[in-house]
């Protein structure tokens, strides 16, 4: 009985001293070349050869709903984005209060919850 308790301790050392060895990922993408100031060139020509692009961002159309007079709902905005709730949320926290610096204003209006963007002066 003796000998199969130092079996299992030996197997249950070697199995522990496996997990804790970490090895670094190897990198499967091959590195790319850099481009050249011909290929560059050739990238530009056509991209301003095309007629600019007919659908706008999501970012512009979210701060075009915010601009109307009457303001915007967060369904509105998840029909226009094809975004969830919270993300909408986070979009006007991150991004329209703090990276823009726009004074976002939030009205009850008939039980609905509307937003818009307010001059700078006419903050609540």
């Amino acid at each position: 009985m003796a000998t199969s308790k130092s079996k299992s301790k030996s197997a249950k050392t070697t199995r522990k001293s496996s997990r804790t060895v970490k090895r670094p990922a190897k990198n499967s993408v091959p590195a790319q070349s850099k481009p050249t100031a011909a290929t560059n060139a050739a990238a530009s020509k056509a991209a301003s050869s095309k007629s600019p692009r007919s659908s706008t961002s999501k970012q512009s159309a979210v701060l075009k709903l915010l601009h109307q007079p009457k303001g915007t709902t967060i369904a509105a905005i998840m029909k226009a984005t094809n975004w969830q709730q919270h993300s909408v949320r986070g979009f006007f926290a991150g991004v329209v209060k703090k990276k823009l610096g726009l004074n976002l204003v939030s009205e009850k209006v008939d039980g609905q919850r509307t937003y818009r963007i307010a001059k700078s002066g006419a903050a609540r």
